[in-house]
């Protein structure tokens, strides 16, 4: 009896294992150095020449082409905590790959992997309810400077680091100035509604928020009004141009006074329209389309400011921050034409201002909702982009930390309080699962070693330190700041990261244990690879022949 052919390679037990090992930790040693405040950045060029200077580590993986499927796991693993935290997303990766290495080192001992994925598991859970219990803080037992803290712990490790008392408290007051209520009664901070708008020159610290939303547009004219007070908006998805046939209709005349007259109806059409809006009491119109010369001299007659090429997700932001409606045309239900007053979105003013090279137009004092624009100001494109993407990562640190209400200690002090928890804790099991969670426990070590040693540090003696306070802590000698007790990685020193201000979600680490101790899981499920061979194609060259 023959065996079962599969037309591919097939890889199994032990060397799938190793090759997924190698896969995670070459995708660790990429994003290992960026980690913390010491961390240095990469630059990424893509197949066209584009430059992309970051030490964020979602973005880093993202950029790269990823091909070994354990490998997409973990890129996947660090977009997933990008979106559900924000920030931690090299940290994730990191521990990800060490609990590989260590539960790949335990397989080699002929501990089943079973063994080892339910002590992953077992250790996930304790781990999460000892952070809850032991070293989380509530957000009302901090003072007011908790929570710009939290968002400049966030920046420490990015560009802006240097200026992070500026840019945390602008991210502090743009979150808070958004904060809405759902139908639970529960506050919400939708960062969605804060815009970053990006304009060139001056310095970093030139950059400004403003109460309101920007578009990077321009008034259709210099003839209209800078800035229009009591603003009705009317926000279309439609051209303000002359009418025309649609493509392959034909209007065959044999009158030539006729087609005087079809070319004069097409004009007035949209003059009609625009006749519509001012009737309406729109004073501001913004439009996805165009608006022609003729439309913008109605326009500049009656006074109104419009805007065009607008973009459409912009328009849509303006209409639920203006409690108006984005229209697609004037039709009404009596097949006439016509404009709802009603549709027209309120604002206390719009203005048109000059920003670096270009202009911007402010809608300020939005009727529903509160909109926040933060323009970035700085010499290139490299760092704006680099400033945008930290500050998008502060400004969720403080969403999180607004919306759980609780806090962290940073600089390692959770990961090696864990570590000493665990291996107490391991040891109370009689089970082949002590193993497991003792390895977890060291596998966590990872996170102060990479810190302690980006900082130039040597991490052996300094992490052993930390694991020396936290176990001091356990036994109960001393309660409260041994908890917090973390790295300093200025001075290579330990010190309590709750009084010196460094502070992360406690959700943030939570997550992060969670993630990566999943994704690890995945991997560490896989006992056999089979990659298949590419289907020729039977219309095109076979092999050496046609």
């Amino acid at each position: 009896m023959s065996g079962l052919s599969i037309n591919g390679q097939r890889t199994t037990g032990q060397d799938v294992r190793s090759q997924n090992v190698q896969a995670a930790l070459a995708i660790s040693n990429i994003v290992k150095t960026s980690l913390g405040p010491v961390g240095l950045d990469k630059m990424l060029v893509d197949q066209i020449g584009d430059v992309t200077i970051t030490n964020d580590g979602a973005t880093i993986l993202r950029q790269l082409e990823v091909e070994h499927p354990a490998g997409k796991v973990l890129v996947e693993l660090s977009n997933m905590q990008d979106q559900e935290v924000g920030d931690g997303t090299t940290s994730v990766v990191i521990l990800a790959a060490e609990l590989l290495k260590s539960a790949n080192e335990l397989v080699k001992k002929n501990i089943h992997p079973t063994t080892i994925i339910s002590g992953f598991l077992l250790a996930k859970k304790e781990a999460c309810k000892f952070i809850k219990r032991n070293m989380s803080i509530r957000l009302n037992d901090l003072n007011e400077e908790a929570i710009i803290n939290a968002a400049k712990t966030s920046m420490s490790s990015k560009i802006i680091g240097g200026e992070a008392d500026f840019f945390a408290k602008m991210a502090v007051d743009a979150v808070r100035r958004v904060k809405t209520t759902d139908a639970k009664g529960k506050d919400k901070y939708p960062v969605g509604a804060i815009s970053i708008l990006k304009a060139h020159g001056k310095s970093a610290r030139d950059s400004e928020l403003v109460n309101g939303f920007s578009l990077n547009c321009v008034k259709v004219s210099t003839q209209m009004p800078k800035v229009v007070s009591k603003a009705k908006i009317a926000l279309l998805d439609f051209d303000l141009r002359k009418a025309k046939m649609a493509f392959g209709v034909q209007v065959l005349v044999d009158d030539p006074e006729k087609l005087e007259e079809i070319r004069k109806m097409e004009g007035e059409m949209t003059l009609r329209k625009c006749r519509m809006l001012i009737k309406a009491g729109a004073n501001v119109v913004l439009t996805t389309g165009g608006i022609d010369d003729m439309a913008s001299k109605v326009f500049v007659q009656h006074g109104v400011m419009a805007v065009r090429r607008c973009k459409k997700t912009d328009l849509r932001k303006i209409a639920r921050l203006t409690g108006g409606r984005l229209l697609l045309t004037l039709s009404d239900e009596s097949e006439g034409e016509s404009v709802d007053p009603s549709t027209l979105g309120d604002a206390e003013s719009v203005a048109e201002e000059k920003v670096g090279d270009g202009e911007l137009i402010y809608i300020k004092g939005c009727a529903s909702t509160r909109a926040q624009t933060i323009v970035l100001r700085g010499a290139n494109d490299y760092f704006l982009d680099e400033v945008d993407r930290s500050l998008h990562d502060a400004m969720c640190i403080v969403k999180r930390t607004l919306e759980s209400n609780t806090l962290a200690p940073g600089g390692g002090a959770v990961e090696a309080a864990l570590s000493v928890f665990l291996e107490h804790f391991s040891l109370t099991l009689g089970t082949r699962a002590q193993l497991a969670i003792g390895t977890f426990a060291q596998a966590l070590l990872v996170i102060p070693k990479t810190l302690a040693n980006n900082g130039a540090f040597d991490a052996t003696e300094l992490v052993a330190r930390l694991r020396a306070y936290h176990s001091k802590a356990q036994k109960g000698d001393s309660k409260g700041s041994l908890y917090y007790t973390g790295l300093d990685l200025t001075n290579g020193e330990v010190r309590d990261n709750v009084k010196a201000g460094v502070l992360e979600p406690a959700m943030a680490k939570i997550k992060m244990i969670r993630f990566a101790t999943e994704a690890a899981v995945t991997i560490l499920r896989i006992d056999d690879a089979v990659k298949m061979n590419q289907k020729e194609d039977p219309k095109g060259p076979q092999r050496d022949r046609y």
